[in-house]
């Protein structure tokens, strides 16, 4: 991986099998930054076929390289007790299903949560506007998230 400022983001908010929806969204934000997105969304390729063109050959090996760069970058995103737990797992499908899973708190619910948390939501007396338009902000956001995982 080319020296990513983004790491920075993985490496403050590892995760601990409670930030599940955290961990997708930054993972998308550094693997996008890093060109490599396309392996989170797409089935790795197991077979070059013997007939193949350099450039299929070399788009292939390219794919298979950054797999392994995103498999490593998804397993350090973790902590140390839930890598353990995935270690063993070679194909990132299976790394992010197995995940999903696991830690993935049915949508409808986290949905309910938090709209009921943005619909509850007062500005208290004397606090900071910005403050709590940010916080605001934060809700819609986590949201629109939630709409875009479903």
């Amino acid at each position: 991986m080319s020296k990513n400022p983004l790491t920075v983001i993985l490496d403050n908010n590892k995760f601990n099998g409670t930030n599940y929806i955290d961990l997708l969204r930054n993972l998308r934000i550094v693997l996008d930054y890093e060109n490599q997105g396309y392996i989170m969304d797409k089935s790795l390729p197991q077979t070059l076929l013997d007939g193949s063109s350099s450039e299929e050959r070399e788009t292939f090996e390219s794919w298979h390289a950054d797999h392994r760069k995103v498999r490593s970058i998804i397993l350090a995103s973790m902590s140390n007790d839930v890598q353990k737990q995935y270690d063993r797992l070679e194909d990132v499908a299976s790394i992010l299903q197995r995940m999903k899973e696991v830690y993935a708190i049915p949508d409808r619910h986290t949905r309910y949560v938090t709209t009921k948390e943005f619909f509850r939501a007062k500005m208290t007396e004397g606090s900071s506007v910005q403050e709590h338009g940010v916080k605001m902000l934060s809700l819609v956001e986590k949201l629109e998230d939630l709409k875009s995982w479903a």
